[in-house]
């Protein structure tokens, strides 16, 4: 089995590498980023990808959305410090095929890379749970809330400019200009630095 880890933690990516490559005799490549990622998705036409959300520049939902677009039958897990049902949402709608929190177990790990790959879908069962009783997130306008308004929330709270965030998502100035002001009037706030506040807040940074 071929697996693709995106993670930018070398640590992280190193004790994945030995469970999977011990439990799976998996054949791993790594990457740090989204964009040291799709090379390796149109080289190596992996059979299953561990996708961390918060990378560096071109976040995980917008890699995400990236990848399928490169490779549509692409079978990928988000692997993430996130367990809130809003990023689960997010990715599963965006096409992921499996999502679990980073608390989860070994054993759990390889039971969804396992179903994953044989063509199944797995979501971490108190996650699935949220998801099923609608409790997306503490705050019903999230829900409107498009994957790339969520990146661009990460990306001001992580202090980029929304030049810099242009650049990160290979989008126009003007396309983040706009998306800010779409964002601010989904969630009612009305200045940058609330909805950076805000942001914070709700754990999408």
């Amino acid at each position: 089995m071929k697996i693709l880890l995106v993670d930018d933690h070398e640590i992280v990516r190193s004790g994945l590498r030995n469970l999977l490559t011990s439990a799976l005799d998996a054949k791993i490549t790594e990457a740090a980023t989204g964009r040291d990622a799709l090379p390796l998705l149109r080289r190596d036409r992996p059979d299953l990808v561990l996708l961390d959300l918060n990378l560096p520049g071109m976040g995980g939902l917008e890699l995400l959305r990236r990848m399928l677009l490169e490779e549509a039958a692409a079978r990928i897990v988000v692997l993430s410090m996130h367990a809130e049902p809003l990023y689960a949402a997010r990715a599963i709608e965006l096409g992921a095929r499996g999502y679990l929190s980073k608390n989860v177990s070994a054993a759990e790990l390889l039971t969804a890379v396992r179903r994953v790959a044989d063509g199944g879908r797995y979501i971490e069962s108190e996650i699935a749970q949220e998801l099923a009783l609608h409790k997306v997130s503490p705050n019903r306008n999230l829900r409107d809330l498009t994957e790339r308004d969520l990146e661009i929330m990460r990306l001001l709270a992580e202090g980029m400019t929304l030049a810099e965030i242009a650049d990160a998502l290979g989008i126009g100035y003007k396309t983040v200009a706009n998306g800010c002001t779409q964002i601010k009037a989904k969630l009612g706030v009305t200045r940058t630095n609330e909805l950076v506040r805000l942001a914070m807040t709700l754990g999408v940074a």
